[in-house]
């Protein structure tokens, strides 16, 4: 009779498991077994972030969907989406990109102390929007037959009559040039920033370039002698041939430091996985994900506990500007419209 009873039991409850599923639809796989697909939007590069996406699954099974794209588009698309956005984490380069994200209305604060503990504070949004994944310093670069590093100091020292003919310059329109000087504003003010440009462009050696890997093939080549670059860029090049005459140099070191920006990631306001995508993030900004995150594109970890991979390392240390990247963002426009008074273009 209890062996009747139980068989009894199990087919009801068969029957009305049955109904719910008919009724509601059927759970995927990843549900029933408490693993959730994230839906990842990245602006960083597939070859980059990929391998990190990867690593991630493996360690905990869950799977990650990973769509890349150029920040603009991605974050057209996001906006577009609104609630029926299948993203639950934007990843991006640039914290002006993050803050315009953040500003549009499309990534969550986010509550955690493990991201917090890992991220120091002047790298991540103070309203904890988004928060910074790898640190890209954007320093002078120097040719080795001509200059010498006693040669230089600052970034400001770059428009003295020391220099005239002899520096080459990325385009202002790319948004590395525009972070550097909205904080540079944020730091020395409005009227000194452009004072400063203006002199950058009066010392121009030849109309600006369209990357910075053109900036140090134009010093190499003898058009200029120095210039400003994001170091992995540098390490890129130096990668293909270790003989290249040109190095790197840290400028602002007994004051502000050399200007830094990172890549970095939020959850989206409207992510159907929000605790899954708050892991990811986390697990992203743990020192075993931090050398994956930065070694692939020879950046700095973010993580204080992280160190950076020995190529990049061998670079040697230096004393990074400690105001909130998020000034980049808050004071984008006023740096466009600075550098189109100053003539940068």
């Amino acid at each position: 009779m209890k062996s009747y009873r139980q068989q009894s039991w199990r087919i009801d409850f068969f029957l009305v498991y049955t109904f719910v599923l008919f009724v509601f639809g059927f759970p995927s796989v990843a549900t029933v077994f408490g693993n959730e697909e994230v839906v990842v939007y990245s602006a960083r590069k597939e070859h980059l972030i990929k391998p990190v996406i990867d690593a991630y699954t493996k360690e905990t099974g869950v799977e990650v969907k990973l769509i890349t794209d150029k920040a603009a588009p991605l974050l057209v698309r996001l906006k577009a989406e609104g609630k029926n956005t299948p993203a639950d984490l934007f990843i991006t380069v640039d914290a002006g990109n993050l803050w315009q994200a953040a500003e549009q209305g499309v990534l969550l604060p986010v509550t955690s102390n493990r991201l917090e503990a890992n991220i120091p504070t002047h790298l991540r949004d103070p309203q904890r929007r988004w928060f910074g994944l790898s640190v890209r310093a954007r320093t002078i670069v120097y040719s080795t037959r001509k200059v010498k590093p006693s040669d230089l100091s600052t970034y400001e020292d770059l428009g003295t009559p020391t220099w005239k003919g002899r520096v080459c310059l990325r385009t202002s329109k790319k948004v590395y040039n525009q972070s550097l000087v909205a904080m540079m504003i944020s730091e020395l003010g409005e009227t000194k920033s452009e004072e400063i440009v203006k002199t950058w462009v009066g010392n121009l050696a030849t109309d600006v370039f369209s990357n910075d890997t053109k900036v140090m093939e134009a010093i190499i080549a003898g058009q200029c002698d120095v210039g400003i670059v994001n170091t992995y860029y540098y390490g890129r090049l130096k990668r293909k041939d270790p003989a290249l005459p040109i190095a790197l140099f840290w400028p602002n070191q007994k004051g502000r430091g050399v200007h830094v920006n990172i890549s970095g990631g939020g959850v989206t306001r409207h992510s159907r996985h929000r605790k899954s995508a708050i892991r990811l993030l986390e697990w992203l900004s743990s020192t075993s994900a931090q050398n994956l995150f930065a070694d692939g594109n020879l950046e700095y970890p973010v993580n204080p506990a992280a160190k950076p991979a020995p190529e990049v390392a061998a670079w040697g240390p230096f004393k990074p500007d400690q105001i909130n990247v998020s000034k980049a963002g808050e004071l984008q426009k006023k740096a466009i419209k600075l550098m189109d008074r100053a003539g940068y273009r």
